[in-house]
């Protein structure tokens, strides 16, 4: 079969049989080359099919092709014709064809046939259908050959080359013409340079001579199908040649052993670079969400024309990995469906997200118990009903029925973590024991790329719930203020760092605003995070001064080993005082908006990392004023790589000084121009306070001497301080609270005087203060006790209560809710 053979067959010469062998003995085919648009009419017709059907092109061109492609009669019976019959599972002509004609097969498909062709007597057919997917209005080409021009002269030293030649499918082959088919033609045969493409696609065109010119050196495609004849082997080859010898007829040259390759190892390669394809196509991303689906359209309709795969309950989940053998309790979650049927036939029926058991009398159960694939060559009725009958109310028969089934596990470390349900049509070819290796080697690496999702998927969700719950819910509101946060997941290194902000109340109405960062990425960030968080907060609820606390916060990071380094800001707002007091550890400045739109960055020593050591800490104190805002962040919003940070401080600065109706959308107007700068890999922790500070008229202060006849003075100043606020509602309750701790105080007092203040804010405050540097414990009173009631009773009426050391003592403190107005 000479590839270059060039020269056309005129019309005429096709009106033979001997003139189609001519050509074949010569290594050339004729084919008859038709393209059918979406209406079903021909809109090419070249002139091998005028030859071959008898219609001219003028008339072909805008008819229906099921009325020029004749489908009638039946496959002849010769021994020698075995190796064409039934390539895709039909018995002519009519029900694939007529199928693809009208648009019910998405896939390729292949046949034989008879017809009655003009002067010649009843041809045998072989043809060839083509779905086309592009821009065009064509959608199926249509090739079809003489079977004796495939045969050949079996006395000619060329004859029988053609037996190695099979219908070969280009699945979704783009057509808006010549060039584009062309371009696409090496994808199909990658031994084919683009020229040659060029020039088989013209001969395609118009003189149909495709893939059967090749020599029988080169590699054809094969069917998806893989109904492959199997070329002759050595044996049959000499056994023909004793033959052809007691004919007298000419011996064929014995070929060399690696003269040209057995179809069957053709198709083995297929299934191969089939393999290798679809391995290519899954697991672009770890997502297992976008990985079920990738593995689910990779074999449709190419390997199947149905594809469910289901998985178990705990990799759905995202949970660890699933243990024990599966057993007819285990659920199983259908996650994904792919067909090539009419859209949403199946919706309904086996709908995506539903979880259910197998019993052990299903194919499912005995591939999820074994690890190994199934095969169903048909499902029969029976055991259609009997799978079927696992969906209530829901009749699945006529949809597998009759199909040819393959199971296949989807394993990974030899445990199944789900499986794929692939059905083929009943037109196509039943799966057989090389689709069945096929699909277990499919499954195999479909598997292990799930579960690199499912092993990726679970340390994500390990690791957001660990930054989750290291992260502090806090409230919205402060005393004398408004608190707004955010925190954004880094873009490297997984989605977990040690960027973390907090809020602590202090005694006095003062709130500790705390926003830190420890360096580095990852889970040993995230953890040693939560340690100096937890640090903060307990050191916070002592009420150190800030420098006292980043001093005593550095010596912790000492001990805890010298691997990390962090920076901290922390600041105590109090807003009677209508005060900031900051100290700062390394970390980058806050900015100050003013009430009157105007911010600055706060010019705060710098001081150094935590974890450095020996280095001290000085504090600062900064006024105030009503409606002023505090913006801290940590670098990863304003530092950008190859950009000075000094642009990313300007912007911060100007970006929190821009009208916001909330504090949540002042948070998002920061966010949005800073974090579109792009090249952010850091993750970022923000926090916004609105300093509203606490009037002047919402302040009330007394001090009690060391005599218990105070404590009726402090219930009764308290009565008339709530009723003069119009909070009468709270007043016995708060004079039977203050009675107890004002009790407690003067009998512990050391000589000072006890001080009474009761702050009306978001909540009503009342504190105790006294000089006794022993703090009070909640006891469980007996009956016959005459003390140790009191603090149970504290706890019982007060929205909240507590107690902390100050520099001169103690203070016990209770609030109360506030009625609504």
């Amino acid at each position: 079969m000479d590839r270059g053979t060039e020269r056309d067959v005129p019309p005429g010469r096709g009106a033979g049989s001997g003139a189609v062998a001519a050509d074949a003995a010569a290594g050339r085919v004729p084919l008859a080359v038709v393209v059918v648009d979406d209406d079903g009419l021909v809109s090419h017709w070249s002139r091998g099919a005028r030859r071959m059907f008898g219609t001219a092109k003028e008339e072909a061109i805008g008819r229906p092709a099921v009325d020029l492609l004749p489908v009638s009669g039946a496959l002849p019976d010769e021994a020698d014709d075995a190796p064409y019959r039934s390539y895709a599972g039909h018995d002519g002509l009519g029900p694939g064809l007529e199928s693809s004609l009208d648009g019910r097969l998405s896939y390729a498909t292949a046949g034989r046939a008879r017809l009655t062709a003009p002067e010649r007597d009843r041809v045998d057919v072989l043809w060839w259908a083509y779905p086309l997917v592009g821009p065009g209005r064509e959608r199926l080409l249509v090739l079809a050959a003489d079977v004796d021009g495939l045969r050949g002269d079996p006395g000619h030293e060329d004859g029988g080359a053609f037996e190695r030649i099979a219908p070969a499918f280009a699945l979704h082959t783009d057509f808006p013409g010549a060039e584009e088919l062309a371009r696409r033609l090496p994808e199909i045969l990658p031994s084919m340079s683009v020229g040659e493409s060029a020039r088989i696609v013209a001969q395609v065109l118009e003189l149909g001579y495709p893939v059967l010119e090749f020599s029988q050196n080169d590699r054809v495609p094969v069917t998806p199908d893989w109904g492959v004849p199997r070329r002759a082997g050595r044996r049959a080859r000499r056994e023909r040649a004793a033959r052809a010898a007691a004919r007298g007829l000419p011996v064929p040259a014995e070929p060399a052993d690696d003269e040209g390759e057995d179809l069957e190892y053709a198709a083995v390669r297929e299934r191969l670079e089939f393999l290798n394809e679809v391995s290519g196509r899954i697991g672009t991303s770890l997502d297992l969400a976008r990985t079920i689906v990738e593995v689910s359209k990779a074999v449709v309709p190419r390997f199947t024309d149905v594809a469910c795969t289901y998985l178990r309950e705990q990799v759905v989940a995202g949970e660890g990995f699933p243990e024990g053998v599966p057993d007819t309790t285990t659920m199983w979650h259908r996650v994904a469906l792919e067909h090539t049927d009419e859209p949403g036939r199946w919706d309904d029926v086996v709908p995506v997200g539903e979880a259910m058991p197998f019993p052990a009398d299903t194919p499912f159960f005995q591939c999820m118990t074994s690890g190994e694939p199934v095969l169903v060559p048909r499902i029969s009725e029976e055991m259609g009903h009997a799978i079927a009958s696992q969906f209530e109310k829901r009749d699945l028969r006529p949809m597998i029925t009759n199909r040819s089934m393959l199971v296949a596990p989807l394993k990974a470390r030899n445990v199944v973590l789900g499986f794929m349900a692939l059905m083929r049509h009943p037109e196509r070819p039943e799966f057989n024991d090389m689709d069945r290796v096929t699909g277990a080697e499919l499954a195999a690496r479909a598997g292990l790329v799930l579960d690199n999702a499912r092993m990726y998927t679970y340390q994500e969700t390990v690791a957001e719930t660990l930054q989750d719950s290291m992260l502090p819910h806090i409230p919205a509101r402060m005393a004398g203020g408004d608190i707004a946060t955010r925190y954004l997941p880094g873009t490297l290194l997984g989605r977990v760092g040690g960027d973390w902000f907090d809020s602590v109340k202090l005694p006095g109405a003062r709130t500790a605003l705390v926003v830190g960062d420890v360096m580095g990425h990852g889970l040993n960030s995230a953890a040693m995070m939560g340690q100096l968080r937890t640090a903060v907060q307990t050191m916070a609820a002592l009420d150190l001064p800030p420098a006292q606390l980043l001093r005593n916060l550095d010596d912790l990071a000492q001990r805890l080993g010298d691997t990390y380094l962090a920076t901290c800001l922390y600041a105590v707002y109090d807003p009677i005082a209508g005060e900031l007091h900051l100290a700062n550890a390394g970390h980058i400045p806050p900015v100050l908006v003013r009430a009157d739109g105007r911010s600055e960055l706060l010019d705060l020593p710098t001081g150094a990392p935590i974890g450095v050591g020996g280095v001290p800490f000085e504090a600062v104190r900064v006024r105030v004023a009503t409606g002023d805002r505090l913006v801290m962040c940590t670098d990863g919003l304003v530092e950008v790589r190859g950009e000075d940070i000094g642009v990313g401080l300007a912007t911060l600065c100007e970006s929190a000084a821009h009208p916001a109706a909330s504090m949540d959308d002042a948070c998002d107007t920061i966010i949005r121009a800073l974090n579109t700068r792009g090249g952010r890999k850091d993750d970022v922790a923000l926090l916004m306070a609105r300093l509203n500070g606490i009037e002047p008229e919402g302040v009330a202060e007394w001090r009690l001497a060391r005599d218990p006849a105070e404590v009726g003075r402090a219930r009764a100043v308290i009565r008339e301080q709530l009723h003069e606020w119009g909070l009468a509602r709270l007043a016995d309750p708060a004079a039977l609270m203050v009675s107890e701790l004002v009790t407690n105080a003067v009998r512990h007092s050391r000589g000072r005087p006890v001080e009474l203040r009761l702050v009306r804010g978001d909540t009503l405050l009342c504190e105790v203060e006294d000089d006794d540097h022993d703090l009070p414990t909640l006891l469980s009173a007996g009956p016959t006790d005459e003390s140790g009631r009191g603090l149970r009773v504290v706890s019982t009426l007060a929205r909240a209560w507590g107690a902390s050391r100050t520099g001169t003592g103690k203070t016990v403190w209770f609030e109360q809710t506030l009625p609504r107005r």
